[in-house]
């Protein structure tokens, strides 16, 4: 057998460079693309985050800023207005919310029937008031739900009935603002909740009729265990938006009348952009984020944890 000759053998594999002492020189490229993001990030979201937080503990007077600690803070508590737009909030929320994810979950169930002809028009249809912007559905709401004129008690009018003041009376002003928020959100819920439902394959329901469920026990034993992560993620999501909410109540009542319509948002608006108390708005804000961070964790920890 001949011997290889040096020209046959394989050449040494090259060493690594971090083997051979030496450092790996920095590529650029990642820094130069994501540098853009990460200054706006700063200057638009983390320094305005920051100097909010830091300014709920001051305070301003004579134009002079001082440091007042939880002073803000202690100061929601015996703030009667703040406590009102909270109650009012809560309000909002238990009776808007459950009502649009009926709504919402009941279309849903609609629209995922193979007998419902034009089913893209309308899911279309049902989606399309969430594209609508929000100040011009609420100048739109504003016009229907006039005392004098109204489309609304234009056709209470016509049944025999009497006009309603929807938008000066603390109770129909609530009405008037939960009515407004189901119809803008409860096309959005249902496209995810639809999303949702066919993601469940058609075996469930032919098992659950060979086991002799009704289409309602299916739906309440079948289905709706599968969908209960679907159905948080929505409860979730409105809950946040009704606590942040602003552009419909501000526009449709200024949060009255007799503050019945007033939110936290709505108040720190008129704190902050009225009374120029920057210090108690900030202190207002970073509550609200609290309160929509502590609520949204309740919620995931209850439905979450029945879903695991």
């Amino acid at each position: 057998m001949a011997t290889p000759t040096t020209l046959d053998r394989p050449l040494p594999a090259r060493a690594p460079h971090a083997a051979r002492g030496g450092r790996r020189r920095p590529r650029p490229a990642g820094w130069i693309f994501a540098g853009p993001a990460a200054v706006l990030f700063t200057l638009f979201f983390a320094y305005p985050l920051g100097a909010s937080l830091l300014q709920s503990f001051t305070s301003e007077d004579a134009g002079t800023t001082r440091w007042a600690g939880l002073g803000q803070y202690r100061r929601m508590i015996d703030d009667p207005a703040f406590l009102e737009s909270l109650s009012n909030t809560g309000l909002i929320l238990a009776a808007q919310v459950p009502v649009m994810i009926g709504l919402a979950l009941a279309i849903a169930v609609l629209l995922n029937q193979s007998w419902l002809r034009f089913r893209g028009t309308w899911r279309a249809v049902y989606f399309l008031p969430a594209v609508t912007t929000l100040v011009a559905y609420a100048v739109v709401f504003q016009v229907l739900l006039k005392t004098d004129g109204g489309l609304v008690n234009q056709l209470l009018g016509a049944i025999g009935l009497g006009p309603v003041d929807w938008l000066n009376s603390p109770a129909w002003a609530r009405v008037s603002l939960i009515a407004s928020l189901t119809w803008r959100w409860t096309g959005y819920n249902a496209v995810i909740l639809l999303a949702g439902l066919q993601t469940i394959g058609k075996e469930q329901y032919e098992a659950a009729s060979i086991d002799g469920a009704g289409t309602l026990t299916t739906y309440i034993r079948v289905i709706l265990p599968q969908l209960r992560p679907v159905v948080l993620f929505c409860v979730v999501t409105s809950t946040i938006g009704t606590l942040q909410l602003f552009d419909e109540n501000y526009v449709l009542t200024r949060g009255g009348p007799d503050d019945a319509t007033l939110t936290p948002v709505v108040y720190l608006y008129k704190v902050g952009f009225q009374q120029l108390d920057f210090g108690y708005a900030a202190a207002i804000a970073w509550a609200v984020v609290v309160l929509t961070g502590a609520v949204s964790l309740v919620q995931y920890l209850i439905f979450g944890r029945q879903h695991r």
